[in-house]
């Protein structure tokens, strides 16, 4: 016998699943009505599955349609669970999987507040004008920086507004959408 299938008391060691979890951004169009938003994020709650990201607007004003994009760590097998359960609320119309279904744009904002005086005023300075950061408000005591791209990006100029005098940080969550000519 193989030493990797050798039994171990019971038969359920020849289904042991290895499946990874892995980073998926759903877009989810519903009706924009009150208590939506709750559902949705319920069904998340009450099975434990954890939300990193969570945006929700009022996408197409004149049929009252809200677009919810969730971002999830999940093995196939939950996304799959994840992905049915939602189809199967009542206002939910659609349920896309912008991950697994091809190219699709991601971007982030952010509201940073730094501390800066002296020579780290300077350097916080060249450093946001290396990452695009758009001054929004500034004393001679801080400044407060928006930071639009990918969460990436943003990761990487908090780490390094850090050392510099970071104060707070005010994330939007994701906004995304496919790439192409079609629509949702």
């Amino acid at each position: 016998m193989n030493a990797h299938l050798q039994p171990t008391g019971s038969a359920y060691f020849l289904t042991q699943e290895t499946q990874q979890a892995e980073r998926h951004t759903l877009s989810v169009l519903v009706d924009n009505e009150p208590g939506i938003l709750a559902r949705v994020v319920g069904l998340f709650s009450a099975r434990g599955y954890n939300i990193e990201s969570l945006t929700v607007s009022e996408t197409e004003h004149d049929r009252r349609l809200s677009r919810i994009t969730v971002v999830v760590v999940a093995t196939p097998k939950v996304l799959v669970q994840i992905k049915t359960q939602l189809e199967r609320l009542v206002p939910v119309h659609r349920v896309h999987d912008l991950t697994a279904e091809g190219a699709y744009l991601e971007r982030e904002l952010a509201l940073i507040k730094v501390r800066g005086s002296g020579e780290h005023r300077a350097e916080t300075l060249r450093l946001a004008d290396a990452f695009r950061a758009h001054i929004v408000d500034a004393t001679v005591e801080s400044f407060v920086f928006e930071v639009t791209g990918k969460p990436e990006k943003i990761d990487s100029f908090i780490a390094l507004m850090a050392p510099l005098g970071l104060v707070e940080v005010v994330r939007t969550g994701l906004a995304a959408i496919a790439r192409g000519a079609e629509g949702m």
